[in-house]
């Protein structure tokens, strides 16, 4: 394999960068004003300054700016030509509008993953169609949003920041994502999810919302939740279960009335049906709730089974991004780094998903983040480098020689 194969005029953040289309940028940004009196730090430095300290996992502004000083004649290739101050960064994390990092994410989203057709849906398997709902919480050093919890011994709360969060079981990427202070309510995200009928959604029992959830029925949409101790439950009738189910399980599958009639503003009356389940590994008895009388016990239970792959979600974010420290203390500069934290997620998985695309070597999300970090300013062709990194890089690092020698030999 020649040496052309790896080499690339353009450092691996470049071609990071180049799957966030500029006009998709400059679009965002006059949509936001993100660029309203800022004469130098323009809304697309701004981004690729934070994006450059997601994917260092920089601690600290000053960390931030001496990373930058050192790659100021890389940054050059992406039109930056100036490296910003402390204080310049420092103020656009505190000033600048965080609708345009909000926007920006769900954009790209749209971009690279498109979600299914209406008119689709019957060729869509179950797993295209499933949306998972969740939060997730990350603690900050002080109560600068409100925290949830108890007061500790000392009398001293933390804040935190939560993140509300509408995933895609295929893509296992947040679709739709908001932020608030950690102590609101969960259910906040309910009424902004918009879903096409066709769609599942796989949700705790802490959104619950029945007006809601008549509503989904009616659009024909299918939703798995558990039933929780305050439900207004009434059998109607007991479904025969078979052999296979309950070999596997399957202690129950009932036809309920949900809801109370003397409350129907509040809690509307319709049917739904529960399944109870028996769970072997934590000898524990499931009651799930859906509105769906067509799929399987088995069927309704993998697919509740597959709203963990959330929490899978929550886990790779924070194992693989630098949440600890964050570059200012108020709420605008917490959601801006929370949002490049995204789309650095985002990025990441296009890689990772271009990668099996092709067939090629198949890596960990926490080992191609980890690349991508030492490697974020090598100048070699990022796929082909990641289909065969060990060799690529011999094939890199034999250019200078061949070259010193070719201008030795052309010298006699």
């Amino acid at each position: 394999m020649s040496k052309s194969k790896f080499f690339s005029g353009q450092p691996i953040f470049n071609q990071l960068l180049s799957f966030i289309p500029t006009t998709l940028i400059d679009k965002v940004c006059r949509e936001t004003n993100a660029d309203y009196y800022y004469k130098h730090f323009k809304a697309f430095d701004h981004l690729v300054t934070m994006l450059f300290s997601s994917f260092h996992q920089c601690t600290s502004l000053r960390e931030l700016h001496t990373g930058l000083l050192a790659n100021q004649h890389r940054l050059h290739h992406l039109g930056i030509k100036h490296t910003p101050r402390r204080s310049t960064i420092s103020d656009a994390n505190r000033t600048r509008p965080v609708a345009f990092f909000e926007k920006l994410y769900h954009r790209l989203y749209n971009h690279h993953y498109q979600a299914f057709s209406p008119d689709s849906r019957k060729r869509k398997s179950l797993v295209d169609r499933l949306f998972i709902v969740d939060s997730t919480t990350v603690s900050l050093f002080s109560n600068v949003m409100k925290g949830a919890g108890v007061i500790r011994m000392d009398g001293r709360k933390k804040g935190g920041i939560k993140a509300h969060v509408l995933m895609t079981a295929k893509t296992e990427l947040p679709s739709f994502t908001i932020l608030t202070e950690a102590a609101k309510n969960d259910r906040i995200i309910m009424p902004q999810l918009e879903l096409l009928p066709g769609s599942i959604i796989a949700m705790d029992r802490a959104y619950v919302n029945y007006k809601l959830m008549k509503e989904w029925t009616e659009k024909e949409i299918t939703w798995v939740t558990r039933v929780t101790k305050s439900m207004k439950i009434k059998l109607l009738t007991r479904n025969r279960l078979k052999i296979l189910h309950k070999r596997k399980g399957i202690l129950k599958d009932w036809v309920i009335q949900l809801g109370n009639p003397l409350t129907e503003e509040k809690t509307p009356v319709q049917t739904a049906r529960v399944i109870s389940i028996y769970d072997r590994n934590t000898k524990k008895k499931i009651h799930l709730l859906t509105n769906n009388f067509t799929y399987t016990p088995t069927t309704i239970r993998k697919l509740y089974q597959k709203r963990w792959a959330i929490e899978m979600l929550f886990k790779r974010i924070k194992q693989n991004s630098q949440l600890n420290n964050f570059l200012g203390e108020n709420k605008n500069a917490i959601s801006i780094q929370l949002w490049c934290t995204l789309i650095k997620d985002l990025l990441t998985k296009i890689v990772k998903d271009k990668l099996t695309e092709k067939g090629s070597k198949k890596w960990s999300f926490s080992n191609l983040t980890g690349f991508l970090r030492l490697h974020l300013y090598t100048y070699i062709h990022l796929m082909n480098f990641l289909a065969e990194p060990e060799y690529a890089l011999l094939q890199h690092n034999k250019g200078p020689d061949q070259i010193n020698l070719q201008l030795k030999l052309f010298s006699f």
